[in-house]
């Protein structure tokens, strides 16, 4: 059960933040706040309490909370972004991190190992790890090496063609996994109860478990019918100006 999640304002300038998908236009700041708000309503429905940082200006894609750091139940770890124009951001979460784990539960990736939180699933003490464009080897031996070090294991997933690992799969509780495109044949989840996802709503394998509930983004009925049938109680919200910059639920908040 999770019981806090920590979230950040967009910032004004997220307008300029980082996208391979021109097409879909520049957000709407005015309403990618209201998103926002919505969504930490539907996070505090399922019962955690919301930290909400303040918006950062000269971080255009600093919404995207989940990269900078990843918390577990041991330890929390910042990470160290591979994308240039991100990586200053994990500075501006670690004061809020030390709220909520004492310094020597604090682990650090370091140069020139790179690490992105998107490209980190956990599944219970396990923690697959996606190598991307954004998360390199040395990142991952690191981030491996510290979950070892409380007791907990780590895995590398290959990515043939989305951002993150996050993108493509997603868990939700009890060996039950999201899936679409690359990852409906991977290995790792085979043997693992599978909930596929269409292709015309791939976008929608980012969901997230919280607490019994999963957040579902709207205007993708086939995915919440899907989980409906396996038993949840969805909730959705917009996520439309967030997917302008290659984001989605899991991304904007820590959640432990």
């Amino acid at each position: 059960m999770f019981k806090h999640v920590i979230v950040r304002k967009p910032a004004r300038s997220m307008i300029d933040g980082i996208t391979s998908a021109p097409e879909l236009g520049k957000p709407d700041y005015e309403l990618a706040v209201k998103q926002h708000d919505a969504y930490i309503e539907a996070l505090r429905s399922c019962g955690v309490e919301v930290t909400e940082l303040p918006a950062l200006e000269e971080y255009p894609d600093a919404c995207f909370v989940e990269d900078v750091a990843v918390v577990t139940r041991k330890c929390a770890i910042i990470t160290n972004p591979g994308a240039a124009s991100r990586n200053g951001e994990k500075e501006h979460i670690m004061e809020t991190i030390k709220k909520f784990y004492k310094e020597d539960q604090i682990e650090y990736i370091k140069a020139p190992g790179t690490l992105e939180g998107g490209d980190v699933m956990m599944v219970g003490d396990h923690f697959y790890v996606g190598r991307s464009a954004r998360t390199n080897e040395e990142g991952i031996h690191q981030f491996i090496e510290i979950l070892e070090k409380y007791g907990l294991s780590g895995s590398e997933v290959t990515l043939e063609k989305v951002l993150h690992l996050k993108t493509g799969v997603n868990y939700l509780e009890n060996d039950t996994f999201l899936v679409s495109g690359e990852f409906i044949e991977k290995e790792e989840f085979k043997n693992s109860k599978l909930i596929l996802i269409p292709d015309d709503e791939a976008y929608a394998a980012n969901c997230i478990w919280v607490n019994g509930k999963v957040i579902v983004p709207s205007s993708f009925p086939k995915v919440a019918q899907l989980i409906r049938e396996a038993g949840y109680e969805v909730i959705t919200t917009d996520t439309s100006e967030y997917r302008k910059l290659d984001g989605g639920l899991s991304c904007l908040s820590l959640r432990f």
